[in-house]
């Protein structure tokens, strides 16, 4: 009769910690969707005092067009060219939270300058294109294969080679969508990371340390669940995919993307592969580091000074429009918009412009 007793209350036990667990489970899944939908499923606009203009750069020309996504988005995407005789396409993706390809426009009208059109467009949920949100990081793959496509398969572009370039959340679509176009001859990716839950860990492990480990398998189920297959391609797939020339582009000191999420996982296999061209720097960042850092340092210079000038506490709350209506004005009255406009690294453009050069046969 004991026996009976403890059995069925060893029973209930399980049970209730069986309950209990799921509980926490649920608890734990709910919790990371929530912590990604508020960082990855929001739409971005470009900030308006620092977006460049096609007027900004001589000789830029550039026609719209429109396209289709997944969901049946419509996304916009602009072909940037400058004088004739183009040797290839490059397809460019933009980075992650700036809006789209605005800020990316000097990319463009450089490899225009140089002899290559340059299609590049505004990814879901970004500026001229559709979606309430960008919903999740393999969105970038999604959209940027659908771009491939639409230059490959439109017939409004002519038949020339492909070469892809992206930063950050570009540069891991651009390679992670080999798996999907080996056709593509060249990339060059800058700052990019391997895998698209790399982003959520590597900004979680900056608030919760090693407890970010915690929730990266609902993040990876989450992904799985929404995109499928692209949540688990990575960067390192679509090298094995594809027989592209790869340039990675990194910096020692990005905390964005710290190089263990991207340029360490590609060096180690591939260091001694003749596709592959590795450039690591020191001092750039992330968010720069394929830029001439000197007019922007001085005019951050500039705009932190400024601050200390003001005659109220620009970090309060209750000031939050008051400091946004005041450093708009700020920028648009003292942005060199010429030197803004001209702040690449012409040292490492011409670079990627010779590695184009050379792979895009």
């Amino acid at each position: 009769m004991k026996n009976g007793k403890r059995k069925k209350k060893k029973k209930i036990f399980i049970i209730v910690l069986c309950i209990v667990s799921a509980l926490v489970i649920a608890g734990d899944w709910a919790l990371t969707v929530m912590i990604y939908n508020e960082n990855f499923n929001r739409r971005f606009e470009s900030y308006e005092p620092l977006m460049l203009y096609i007027d900004d750069f001589d000789g830029l020309q550039r026609t719209r067009y429109e396209f289709s996504s997944d969901k049946g988005q419509t996304l916009t995407g602009y072909m940037y060219s400058s004088g004739e005789d183009q040797r290839g396409i490059i397809v460019l993706a933009h980075g992650f939270g700036g809006g789209g390809h605005n800020s990316y426009m000097n990319c463009a009208d450089y490899f225009a300058r140089h002899g290559y059109y340059v299609f590049a467009y505004d990814a879901t949920g970004n500026d001229e294109s559709g979606g309430e949100g960008v919903g999740g990081l393999p969105q970038g793959v999604i959209d940027l294969e659908a771009a491939i496509s639409f230059v490959e398969e439109s017939g409004n572009f002519p038949d020339l080679p492909i070469g892809l370039f992206g930063h950050s959340w570009g540069g891991y679509s651009v390679c992670s969508v080999l798996t999907y176009h080996p056709e593509v001859k060249a990339v060059i990716a800058c700052s990019g990371f391997n895998s698209s839950a790399d982003m959520f860990e590597a900004e979680g492990r900056k608030q919760a340390g090693d407890g970010i480990a915690v929730m990266m398998p609902f993040v990876k189920l989450h992904e799985r669940i929404k995109y499928g297959s692209y949540a688990s391609n990575t960067a390192m797939d679509g090298f094995a995919a594809a027989d592209a020339a790869v340039m990675i582009a990194h910096s020692s000191d990005d905390n964005v993307v710290p190089t263990m999420y991207g340029y360490d996982v590609y060096y180690e296999k591939y260091k001694d592969d003749p596709r592959f061209r590795f450039v690591r720097f020191e001092d750039k960042g992330h968010d720069h580091v394929y830029n001439d850092m000197t007019y922007i340092n001085e005019f951050n210079e500039g705009f932190d000074r400024w601050l200390e000038t003001l005659d109220y506490d620009y970090k309060a709350e209750d000031n939050k429009e008051r400091i946004e209506a005041d450093r708009a004005e700020y920028i648009t009255s003292h942005l060199e918009r010429h030197q803004w406009c001209d702040s690449l690294d012409l040292e490492l453009f011409e670079d990627f412009v010779c590695f184009y050069d050379e792979n895009l046969n």
